[in-house]
């Protein structure tokens, strides 16, 4: 399979700008702050795209914080999720008895996250609550909502700040659309 042709982001209509995506990061860091004052907090996020929004967000977390990471398949290389997820890698630290946030960069469908979210239950966490950069509501073909979204989203395919197709532009500090017909197709 090869990859598709490359469309430089800067033809790419920008949904949500650096200082808008760090405005809202601090905001949703604020309200972890106060719900969990005083204790400590695990988020576990999941890769790679939540790689970038966990950092920001453990940063603006002022609670203690530590973290640790799943990830999972679902997508390949395709825009459309398989419907079919796969653990590909599991925590590295027990989380029994502690506060977990889940941090994932996109609620789209919600198989991935109702997965993790039975998985995580397993473990016995003292509470599980999850975090997303993006909710994409009119996707959703399981019923689960975060507890923490920056930003509610239109049906669209987006990329940058770690979300990817093919496992481009996950380096794209905006959050941008990634054209329906890219040019030339």
């Amino acid at each position: 399979m090869s990859l598709p042709a490359y469309i430089s982001p800067q033809k790419m209509e920008v949904l949500f700008s650096r200082e808008q995506i760090a405005e809202r990061v601090h905001v949703v860091g604020e309200q972890i702050s106060a719900d969990y004052a005083g204790k400590a907090v695990v988020l576990i996020g999941v890769l790679k795209g939540a790689a970038i929004f966990l950092s920001d967000l453990a940063r603006s977390i002022t609670v203690d914080n530590t973290f640790d990471f799943v990830a999972t398949s679902s997508y390949g290389r395709a825009r459309v999720s398989s419907g079919q997820v796969k653990l590909i890698k599991d925590i590295d630290n027990p989380i029994e008895g502690k506060h977990v946030i889940l941090v994932e960069d996109i609620l789209d469908t919600g198989l991935t996250l109702s997965y993790l979210r039975q998985l995580m239950l397993q473990h016995k966490p003292a509470s599980l609550k999850i975090a997303t950069c993006l909710d994409k509501p009119d996707r959703r073909l399981v019923p689960i909502e975060a507890d923490y979204v920056c930003f509610k989203i239109p049906n669209k395919f987006v990329v940058g700040y770690g979300m990817d197709f093919a496992e481009r532009y996950r380096g794209v500090g905006d959050i941008r659309i990634y054209p329906e017909t890219p040019a030339g197709h």
